[in-house]
């Protein structure tokens, strides 16, 4: 097995790799070496001159459910402070910033690869501020766990722009979280610490790299590769497995019967398979309520398509139950996850929408590994 050296374990070697006199680190969980030091302590350990803590979504320690994050508070390992950015843009995300102190920003968190997860426009709305306050951002690179050789599904239309799309990305998005700073190009002193040994032909497991679990609800690399198409579920009346020890592999919804997984297994789907099967979410959607649908079985992983796969399974789903499938969650939030109006319109009538996943393709711009 090759062993992939990020950004992280070379800043950690040499902390002038970042320059800077008071560093802030956006991190979390996912930010550790591969011996599981975390990045913070590793840096402070190597005498860089660190100041400051930053967290997304769940937080710098990873504890708070979908869209929450954990208040400003000292960090009770490195006893630095640690600021929430999570829904803080503009002025208000400046603020923050600058009470931090910290000349340069310095990113270390572990993407899934797909756009509606929200850890890359962390990093994106953070590079705006940095360029508006002058800073330094780097970012210490570390692998898309997808690997990165194929993008799917369309390019998000910018009259959809959120906090789950900020750029025009496909779902499936084939770059690294350093490839994707470059690709924003905000005009500002951009570093990237580029990893050693990854190819973009390498998933997780051929990393050598320990899995670190990139959110509460994203539990194993196997959660990762269904993620892109079975996340499309959030924004629907099904239970898209919130709530179970397979979130995104379970889907399912009261309503539900043998049917869902018959129709999808006469579809015969690239590299997947589906088992019927019962589940009980413990919160989220149909808490405590038994429900129906179908676990998914990766059994091919070079020809399994996600995105097509998750759109398949939006469409029987919509023609099995037309009076239980619904649209759920604030408004838009279907149309936000998918990047446009497009699949909405489609389902509402009747069509099947895989004619919208246009067919895997290398990622463009600029790449900064072969």
């Amino acid at each position: 097995m090759t062993y992939v050296r990020t950004g992280a374990e070379r800043l950690a070697a040499d902390p002038s790799l970042a320059g800077g006199r008071r560093l802030g680190l956006i991190t979390n969980p996912t930010g550790v070496l591969p011996d599981l030091t975390p990045t913070a302590q590793a840096l402070l350990a190597a005498g860089a001159p660190l100041v400051a803590l930053f967290g997304p979504e769940h937080g710098v320690r990873g504890t708070a459910q979908a869209d929450s994050s954990e208040p400003d508070t000292t960090d009770p390992r490195t006893g630095l402070p640690a600021f929430d950015t999570h829904k803080r843009s503009g002025e208000a995300l400046d603020e923050v910033v600058a009470r931090s102190g910290a000349d340069t920003l310095v990113f270390d968190i572990a993407d899934v690869g797909t756009r509606f997860y929200t850890y890359v426009w962390t990093m994106y709305d953070l590079m705006a501020s940095a360029a508006r306050l002058g800073l330094r951002f780097v970012v210490l690179d570390r692998p898309n766990p997808l690997g990165g050789t194929v993008t799917e599904g369309p390019e998000l239309d910018p009259a959809f722009v959120s906090f789950v799309g900020r750029f025009p990305l496909p779902v499936r998005h084939g770059r690294t979280a350093g490839e994707l700073a470059v690709l924003f190009g905000f005009d500002l002193d951009l570093r990237v610490v580029e990893m050693e040994g990854w190819r973009r032909d390498m998933d997780a497991a051929a990393t050598g790299l320990p899995w670190v679990m990139p959110s509460v609800n994203m539990p194993t690399p196997d959660t990762v590769l269904v993620y892109p198409g079975t996340g499309l579920f959030e924004g629907t009346t099904f239970s898209e497995g919130r709530g179970t020890t397979r979130p995104f592999e379970l889907v399912g919804a009261p309503f539900a019967d043998e049917r869902f997984a018959a129709e999808l297994a006469a579809l015969d789907l690239p590299g997947v398979r589906f088992r019927d099967t019962w589940f009980t979410p413990t919160f989220h959607k149909h808490a405590g309520t038994a429900v129906r649908g179908v676990q998914l079985h990766v059994h091919d992983r070079a020809a399994f398509r996600p995105v097509l796969t998750g759109v398949s399974m939006l469409h029987v789903a919509r023609t099995l139950y037309p009076d239980g499938f619904g649209w759920w969650g604030p408004e838009n939030a279907e149309n936000h996850l998918w990047g446009s109006d497009t699949l909405t319109a489609c389902l509402d009538k009747g069509e099947d929408p895989r004619p919208l996943c246009p067919e895997p393709a290398p990622p463009g711009g600029p790449l900064l590994y072969t």
